[in-house]
């Protein structure tokens, strides 16, 4: 019999996510406890749909994860009507939500008590790859787990890669959300300066994109900077919410982080100013109100 699969978060990333593995055809019980609509979307195109976590659980094999932060992870998981109280022993739970290393290490040990199984897979790409299957996913947990896993991961994204033990893939992308948000704050300062300096913004872009200085990070962020279009790929409250699990982490290990702790700064000053939904490019709003400058290419 083909392995049944569960789905819990039909958010900006889950539902997409959810959609490709429903398009790949595979049998897709759903929930979500914040959006219905999101669940009949699902419905029609395929999905089955479920009361609870714990009903997703008791009618799946593997079910994937995708919330916001580790408490609802763990609400989810361990929670009343949570995935445990109806998962079988050998059921996998695949973890794909960005959350700090100690909530993937505790849920998995609360699963094991179980005979339950889980692994950690945050994903990085936001909503494009994710609506694409191009996201790459990083993986936290023992290799039988993530070869079972494997075939989900090929269809919600482009690369998985086994990083470790259990928290792994956590660690991996939040040294991930370190190196986006810097490439995001370095993009914004150096069209400030071209703009301030009278040169166009989007002439500097053209020329650097494809030396050295180039990324994907500059080739997503640097067209909506240009546009003025803030609309999320992935929320400015989400990547605080990441630089803030990765500050606590790094304490933790008694790291000193400069570059993630002003970037924790910048991410929160724009929380203050009410623009937690927008996209994470909108860290140009916060280098143009430091400088005075708006970047403009006319």
């Amino acid at each position: 019999m083909a392995e049944r699969i569960g789905f819990v978060g039909l958010g900006i990333m889950g539902k997409p996510m959810a959609k490709n593995l429903v398009k790949a055809g595979y049998d897709l019980t759903v929930f979500d406890a914040f959006s219905s609509a999101a669940v009949d979307e699902l419905v029609a195109e395929g999905a089955t749909a479920a009361l609870s976590s714990s009903e997703v659980a008791s009618k799946s094999d593997t079910t994937i994860v995708m919330v916001p932060d580790g408490p609802d992870s763990e609400a989810v998981v361990l929670g009343e009507n949570g995935l445990l109280e109806g998962a079988s022993a050998g059921d996998l739970i695949v973890d794909m939500s960005s959350i700090a290393p100690s909530y993937s290490q505790s849920i998995e040990a609360a699963c094991a008590e179980k005979n339950v199984n889980f692994i950690d897979a945050p994903v990085s790409g936001g909503e494009p790859f994710a609506i694409s299957g191009d996201l790459a996913i990083m993986v936290g947990g023992n290799a039988n787990d993530f070869e079972r896993a494997k075939p989900l991961f090929d269809v919600t994204g482009k690369s998985s890669v086994l990083c470790g033990a259990i928290g792994a893939g956590n660690v991996t992308k939040l040294a991930n959300q370190i190196v986006v948000g810097a490439n995001i704050h370095g993009l914004a300062e150096a069209l400030v300066l071209a703009t301030k300096a009278g040169v166009n913004p989007e002439t500097v872009f053209d020329a650097i994109k494809g030396g050295l200085a180039g990324s994907n990070v500059m080739n997503a962020k640097g067209p909506m900077m240009f546009e003025r279009n803030f609309a999320p790929g992935f929320r400015v409250e989400l990547h605080y919410k990441d630089i803030n699990n990765a500050v606590a982490t790094a304490n933790e290990l008694n790291l000193p982080l400069q570059v993630t702790a002003n970037l924790q700064q910048v991410l929160g000053a724009l929380m203050a100013w009410g623009e937690g939904k927008n996209d994470h490019s909108a860290i140009l709003h916060y280098v143009e109100k430091l400088s005075g400058v708006e970047v403009t290419n006319k």
